[in-house]
């Protein structure tokens, strides 16, 4: 007999969410898709690990209510998001301050006092004011600021963050799109702020928001990550990182992922893998990560990376700062930003224990736990010595830069019938990287002809395996 001309209209190199979103689209539109995954498991770099009934994520990026593609994805209706409490939590002169309620959490004058709120709690006991982080080559440094009051500054500039946070909220993209770019960092200074509100509150957001630590990324994309944050709030996904890509995979309809199968050649009409041989279709969807991408495609650009350290412990007796994202305003320490994730999720940690989660960004010091404890015990203002190390998750890849100039709609079509997607053509986040998929499942319903009734997809093909 002949074998068919080809087994499946697209084939999706790699499971990660651009990948699977975009197979979603795909086959919404009666598009025959197979999506080859090498790992044993979905969702790439949102990955959760299981230890003794915790779920651990692998990346702590932290995802944003109003990421639109959240809600336009096909497949991610189910998804249960769980909200930090709204704003964030700075630790700076020895005291806990709430800064940066976004809108819509009861509006400007809500925002106003929000920001005043915890600015008068009592220091911790066991709080002393922590040394100043060492400068370090190359990283942009502010003019020192002012010892006395809030690392917000004064009711005035309270008032003033609360007033840009909620005017950003409500700028049309394309409006922060067409803003001059430059580095995040040099770009703070032309927001209109004082200085202590932006090495106080906007420096370490950013950094957290960014995954990085010396605000070198594009101030394009920074503006779209504080319009993120000042619209919706900050959250996790439910049961772990892993609970996005795992929805995505289980609604496809069934026999679209294969796991354990590693490309290793594709074209415009076909793609080669180890275990299979050669696989025929219609066009091919490049999903994976920036490396692979390329060695898949030559010439395509891979970006530097951000690391990211993510630190998990356990206590029986959690510090007392609620659902709160908690972030370093003195920059006294590696702890980017931390929280008692079991407050915020509680199916990540078995009944009577917490879960604190933390993130280092860049290089990790030497003995990162002792290092990451010593800060914890300022921060969170207890004693650390008799909380559990769960898990140390260093990924040297965690987070392409975006450094400018950054064109954040990078192609998706190489050619006709040869695709490609993931935050590395977008913006380096779970909604750059779903967005993505959107982009490239357009195109290729663009060239093949979408709403047309196409071929059904064949079993993979099996390869004789020498004795």
């Amino acid at each position: 007999m002949l074998e068919p001309a080809y087994q499946a209209d697209v084939v999706v190199v790699g499971a990660g969410v651009a990948g699977l979103s975009a197979a979603h689209r795909l086959t919404s539109a009666g598009v025959t898709t197979m999506v080859l995954e090498a790992a044993h498991g979905v969702g790439g770099r949102m990955a959760t690990e299981k230890v003794d009934g915790f779920r651990l994520d692998r990346i702590g990026q932290l995802l944003s209510t109003a990421y639109p593609e959240l809600r336009l994805t096909p497949g991610l209706g189910t998804l249960v998001l769980r909200p930090f409490a709204p704003g964030v939590l700075l630790h700076g002169d020895g005291r806990h301050h709430r800064a940066g309620v976004q809108a819509g959490t009861g509006g400007a004058r809500g925002a106003l006092h929000a920001v005043r709120a915890l600015a008068n709690a009592p220091r911790p006991p066991s709080a002393p004011r922590p040394p100043r982080r060492p400068a370090v080559p190359g990283r942009q440094v502010s003019a020192p600021r002012s010892r006395s009051g809030a690392p917000l500054g004064t009711a005035v500039d309270q008032a003033r963050l609360g007033a840009a946070l909620t005017r950003l909220a409500g700028t049309p993209a394309e409006r922060l799109l067409a803003r001059p770019e430059l580095p995040a960092g040099e770009a703070l200074a032309a927001r209109g702020l004082p200085a202590r509100t932006i090495d106080g509150f906007l420096r370490p957001l950013l950094a957290a928001l960014l995954c990085d630590p010396d605000l070198t990324t594009s101030s394009r994309c920074a503006d779209l990550a504080l319009r993120a944050f000042a619209g919706g709030r900050l959250c996790l996904p439910e049961g772990g990182a892993e609970a996005l890509p795992e929805l995505l995979a289980s609604t496809l309809p069934p026999g679209t992922v294969h796991t354990g199968v590693r490309v290793t050649s594709v074209s415009t009409t076909s793609v080669t893998t180890a275990e299979h041989g050669e696989i025929r279709c219609r066009a091919v969807l490049v999903a994976t990560g920036a490396r692979v991408a390329a060695e898949l495609l030559p010439g395509l650009r891979v970006p530097e990376f951000h690391p990211v350290t993510v630190v998990h412990h356990t206590t029986d007796e959690p510090p007392a700062t609620g659902a709160s994202l908690l972030l370093d305003a003195d920059l006294g320490g590696p702890v980017a930003h931390t929280a008692v994730v079991s407050r915020v999720d509680p199916s990540r940690a078995p009944a009577g224990r917490a879960l604190v989660s933390s993130t280092v960004l860049g290089r990790p010091p030497g003995d990162v736990d002792t290092a990451v404890r010593m800060h914890l015990a300022r921060l969170y203002g207890v004693s650390t010595a008799r909380w559990e190390t769960l898990a140390v998750h260093h990924t040297a890849e965690a987070v392409p830069a975006m450094r400018p100039p950054h064109d954040l709609r990078r192609p998706v079509r190489l050619l006709a019938g040869l695709y490609v997607c993931g935050d590395h053509r977008d913006t380096s986040t779970v909604q750059g990287a779903l967005h993505s998929g959107h982009r490239a499942s357009a195109a290729i319903l663009a060239d093949l002809g979408a709403g047309r009734s196409m071929h059904v997809a064949d079993p993979l093909p099996t390869v004789p395996r020498a004795a």
